[in-house]
């Protein structure tokens, strides 16, 4: 069973995602070359991908985890070296992916558009009418981390575009609440997509605290522990406050007005954590 919303902040355990390593044909991946090792030429489940589903996607269904607003997938995905997604189409879809690495992602599509992504770049794609591309990470080392987030769009048959974003230096998101993306008709993220959405990073020292979030009247927030972990305060205006702690791949509901407050419980790493605001 999915989780209640009886609360007004909901924790979705790492524990309770979905876990896939599928098939590599079925996201467009041919037979590898011959090698000299017969075993370098197989794809398995260990070479390959591992995937967190949050929202239900592909072989996995559950009625309780479909959506939360206008977010429809957040896929947390790792491929391993010199691996990837072949080409594949979509429509009709605003798609955002975190790069996480420590591999890099290289992106190409049917639009004509070609890049190479490394760790705390944002991309997006409106699929609208519809868009064929492909992902890998072509780094013959290390594997590759990223979170694939789809949005509904406002409106169906859109024109397909593409962008990214990436940041200056690590010290972009460094102990404040970034927001990388938002609505089109808004403006103010680092990229814009055609739905209510403003997604914000952060990334705190070991020890420190972001800075409070706010939560407004009328508006959900989706938040995840991309890395480290936290210990979570959610001060609700009608409600008494919540207290929780969250550690790698967790997430949690927030659905009233109230005030995020989280701190790294990590003395010795930094951690990262993304929130999604949506209309409730």
């Amino acid at each position: 069973m999915g989780p209640s919303f009886l609360s007004k902040f909901v924790k979705v355990p790492a524990s309770t995602l979905f876990v896939s390593e599928p098939p590599p044909a079925w996201f467009g991946n041919r037979a590898n070359p011959p090698a000299a090792s017969p075993d370098a030429a197989k794809w398995t489940n260990a070479n390959w991908l591992k995937s967190r589903f949050h929202f239900s996607f592909a072989e996995y269904h559950d009625s309780q985890r479909m959506s939360f607003g206008a977010l429809r997938v957040l896929n947390d995905d790792l491929v391993q070296p010199a691996r990837g997604f072949g080409e594949h189409p979509h429509r009709d879809q605003e798609i955002v992916t975190i790069v996480l690495g420590p591999g890099s992602l290289t992106h190409q599509d049917s639009m004509g558009t070609a890049e190479t992504l490394t760790r705390g770049a944002v991309q997006f794609m409106t699929a609208g009418t519809g868009v064929r591309h492909q992902e890998h990470n072509h780094d013959p080392e290390n594997p590759l981390r990223f979170l694939q987030i789809w949005f509904s769009p406002r409106a169906r048959g859109l024109q397909p575009n593409y962008g990214s974003y990436s940041p200056s230096s690590e010290a972009e998101y460094k102990n404040v609440w970034s927001q990388v993306v938002s609505d089109v008709n808004v403006g103010k993220g680092k990229v814009l997509i055609n739905q209510d959405v403003n997604l914000f990073m952060t990334e705190v020292d070991a020890g420190a605290s972001a800075p409070p979030l706010n939560v407004d009247s009328g508006r959900q927030v989706y938040l995840v522990c991309a890395e480290g972990s936290a210990d979570v305060r959610f001060d609700s205006v009608d409600a008494e406050p919540v207290k929780d702690t969250m550690v790698q791949h967790d997430a949690a509901m927030v659905v009233d007005a109230g005030t995020l407050h989280l701190s790294n419980s990590d003395s010795s790493k930094s951690s990262l954590y993304v929130a999604i605001d949506l209309k409730r």
